[in-house]
């Protein structure tokens, strides 16, 4: 027990360190992140010594049941391959510019235009996709007009990871913790629709508080128009999209489990693509965008996670836990501790234990349990930028933008908003499932 514990509180801390540290090496032109290097050789270990079983991480692999963690990373990767797919093609940036283009010389309306706007996109697509397409526009968008970015970045950050808790899809966590707890894609809407809707006009609320002043000043709006390029795509993506997002919805009426429908539509749009690009005579650079830019270091790190967290499973390190935590007020109890263990151990390795921990709890508490720690695992996102792999791409993309803004001040931001909003949406829910 004491030498699996060891291992894995020494990769998390590893993990954390790299991430503050490290973040990358350079093997000549490549960067390549060290998280989930570091994830990977505390799996690799666990392994080695025998000190997880691999005959169970075989088992649970290769499993038929909802939470296999190859199902998940298919439905996350179908979902992202579609998202970044319309990205690539121009759709998010033109909308972006369209919202703009909706200010007229208001910083408060754009704030306010570009917070709906990524909280829209998050709700259909994924909270990843949102921070990878928007930050870099917002940086460059308020550049040109000489405005601070940072009441418009911070408000896109945390509407990506707030609004991801509407669809079971938004974030890979959402996709682990419901599926373990056989949540359905509309039973899961049913409860977080109204609680993701309230958190959210809290949020914004207070973003407004806390900015106005730097919202007031004139903002000056270029003329200059975006046109989308490549419409046939575009409107074959976006109903793509649409066909997955209505199968989503009925998918456990039809008895076809999620991974598979979402599968199926980005192997559509994929064979879509390839015929267009031959009947067009095209080149395959915006397919090869694509898949270059699928987070491909999630599947060693998600696996490595899953292994780190099978080891303790099977040297009862996680039934003490879950006695620890106990059965008594669990929407509160297992919101508050998978908030902070977000920001210890990064939100999808803390998914992936607390699906271990909430199993130990029956009726009422356990469901309390699940979308408290799938409420935790969103918005303790936004509390540093460990929290979440969104907060890592995030502050990296920042940085290259040369827009200066500290770790501490995103503990700063993350505090005053995190708090008020979690509490609300616990509350929330928890009426939710009372009622």
């Amino acid at each position: 027990m004491i030498p699996t514990l060891i291992i894995a509180i020494s990769t998390s801390v590893l993990i954390v360190l790299s991430i503050l540290l490290f973040p990358h090496i350079k093997i000549k032109s490549v960067s390549i992140d060290t998280y989930w290097i570091v994830a990977l050789l505390g799996g690799v270990i666990l392994l080695a010594f025998s000190l997880a079983p691999i005959g169970e991480v075989w088992k649970q692999l290769t499993s038929g049941n909802a939470i296999n963690p190859i199902k998940i990373l298919l439905l996350f990767f179908s979902m992202t391959f579609i998202s970044i797919f319309l990205d690539e093609l121009g759709l998010f940036k033109y909308l972006a510019h369209v919202a703009a283009s909706k200010a007229k010389g208001s910083q408060i309306g754009l704030f306010f235009t570009f917070y709906l706007l990524a909280a829209t996109l998050t709700v259909f697509t994924s909270n990843d996709v949102v921070i990878l397409t928007l930050t870099p526009f917002i940086c460059f968008f308020c550049k040109r007009s000489n405005v601070n970015p940072i009441p418009y970045l911070i408000g896109e950050f945390m509407a990506a990871n707030t609004w991801s808790m509407m669809l079971v899809i938004g974030n890979p966590t959402n996709i682990y913790l419901a599926t373990s707890a056989g949540i359905t894609f509309i039973e899961y809407l049913k409860v977080m629709a109204v609680p993701t809707l309230i958190g959210g006009t809290v949020e914004v609320s207070i973003l407004y508080f806390l900015f106005r002043k730097k919202l007031s000043q004139p903002l000056e709006v270029s003329d200059e128009e975006y046109h989308l390029e490549h419409k046939c795509p575009v409107i074959v993506g976006v109903s793509i999209l649409f066909v997955c997002l209505v199968f989503l919805v009925i998918s456990s009426y039809i008895n076809i489990e999620m991974w598979i429908i979402a599968l199926v539509c980005a192997s559509s749009l994929l064979l879509f693509m390839l015929v267009y690009c031959i009947f067009k005579r095209n080149d395959f650079v915006h397919l090869g965008r694509t898949m270059k830019r699928l987070p491909y270091q999630l599947i060693p790190f998600f696996i490595s996670m899953f292994i780190i967290v099978v080891a303790l499973n099977s040297q009862g390190i996680t039934s003490r836990l879950a006695d620890i935590l106990g059965d008594k007020h669990s929407i509160w109890v297992y919101g508050y501790s998978s908030y902070i263990a977000s920001n210890v151990i990064n939100n999808i390795p803390m998914s992936i234990l607390f699906t271990d921990l909430t199993s130990h709890l029956v009726g009422a508490s356990y469901t309390q349990a699940v979308y408290a720690s799938i409420i935790g695992s969103n918005i303790g996102a936004f509390l540093t930028p460990i929290g979440a792999l969104a907060g890592i791409m995030f502050s990296n993309l920042v940085k290259q933008s040369k827009v200066k803004f500290t770790f501490l001040s995103f503990i700063k931001y993350g505090v005053i908003v995190s708090l008020p909003v979690i509490t609300v949406t616990l509350g929330m829910t928890y009426l939710f499932l009372l009622f």
